[in-house]
């Protein structure tokens, strides 16, 4: 396959309400989009969220780094999708937010071009099907308690609470509250972005399991690895997961080493792309750490669709996935994914199996 074209475009999607994070709040999903034909006409989507508060790069700052890249990857040859990221990684020092969209378009390219499903450039699937998350962010305790019970009733069976912007007693009191409302069967993570200070989130940790948690998601600065430890050992049978501070393989087995994570969070914008996840996958899976496949707070149904063709092919991913294309109002493809029963079935068509409304996508750029 060689490289004809790279296309990269800045939207904006409107989400169904405001998402509150310990750190920010967002009423729509910033994502640069890429565009890649081949000189024989096939042509691949990929993504990548804005988040600067994860990785440095904004949508301006992607675009660049494509635009960047587009001289010297337009007329290259790319023998296989895997291969694509060790391609490109020497052309340009970090930047895995703008590398992980153009290695999910290689990936929908190729499958498009040689009428394969994504998850089968990955190795083929382990499971037809992976139970969804759904992510409480409204910060209201009736309103998050009422929304997992409606959820629940769909067939969800995995909940996220965004933690970290209130007092402690307030986050722990949401999630009682939100236990109450769904039993206890339903997995639920409280997610703080970091948004705890040390003793606060120790705090936390202690109370956890009373409180109905099963992970508590990155409570605090992720390069603080002793305060993670810390934290780790006063969570007792609570789960811990390390999300922010995953960004290469040596982040996993450092987490792994110092006892700092019973978890790890995997995103392709922290790591460069699916290639990357699939290899952190693998080496957490290696160390028997629990497994969470997320996209970032909002992004459209290509990338949504990329993690689920991941997830099915990854060794295991026991703490659920998390798609973030279900909290958009307008989605840039005609068939976006969507949990059934709470449950995300992998497309079997060509590529990610997407339709993308190109009309959609003009009338969402920035």
């Amino acid at each position: 396959m060689i490289i004809k074209s790279i296309v990269p475009v800045g939207i904006a999607a409107p989400l169904i309400e405001p998402i509150k994070m310990a750190k920010s709040q967002h009423t729509s999903a910033r994502s640069m989009l890429v565009r890649i034909e081949d000189t024989d006409g096939n042509t691949g989507w990929g993504e990548a969220s804005e988040a600067p508060m994860m990785n440095g790069e904004t949508v301006p700052g992607m675009i660049a780094a494509v635009l960047y890249l587009v001289p010297l990857l337009e007329g290259l040859e790319i023998p296989d999708p895997r291969m694509f990221v060790d391609i490109v990684t020497p052309m340009i020092v970090g930047n895995y937010g703008a590398i992980a969209a153009l290695d999910i378009a290689i990936y929908d390219l190729v499958g498009n071009r040689d009428r394969l499903p994504v998850y089968e450039l990955l190795g083929g699937k382990k499971r037809d099907h992976v139970p969804a998350l759904w992510m409480l962010a409204a910060n209201e305790i009736g309103k998050d308690a009422l929304t997992a019970k409606r959820k629940t009733e769909e067939g969800f069976s995995a909940f996220k609470i965004k933690a970290g912007i209130n007092a402690i007693s307030s986050d722990l009191d949401r999630c009682r509250a939100v236990r109450k409302a769904v039993g206890t069967f339903p997995r639920i993570s409280a997610d703080a972005n970091m948004g705890f200070s040390l003793e606060d989130a120790v705090e936390f940790a202690q109370a956890a399991q009373s409180a109905g948690i099963d992970f508590i998601e990155q409570p605090i600065d992720s390069k603080d690895l002793s305060g993670m430890a810390r934290i780790t050992a006063a969570a007792g049978p609570t789960g811990v997961c390390a999300d922010e501070g995953i960004r290469s393989l040596s982040d996993i087995t450092r987490h792994f080493e110092t006892k700092a994570a019973t978890g790890v969070g995997l995103k392709a914008i922290k790591l460069g792309g699916l290639t990357r996840m699939l290899e952190a996958a693998n080496s957490a899976n290696a160390f028997n750490l629990h497994v969470n496949i997320a996209g970032k707070v909002a992004e459209t149904a290509i990338a949504s669709a990329a993690i689920i063709h991941l997830a099915v092919a990854v060794p295991q991913v026991d703490w659920d996935i998390s798609i973030t294309c279900q909290y958009v109002a307008k989605d840039v493809a005609e068939n976006p994914p969507i949990a059934v029963n709470g449950k995300l079935v992998v497309q079997d068509a060509p590529g990610l199996g997407l339709r993308i409304d190109e009309q959609a996508v003009e009338e969402m750029i920035i």
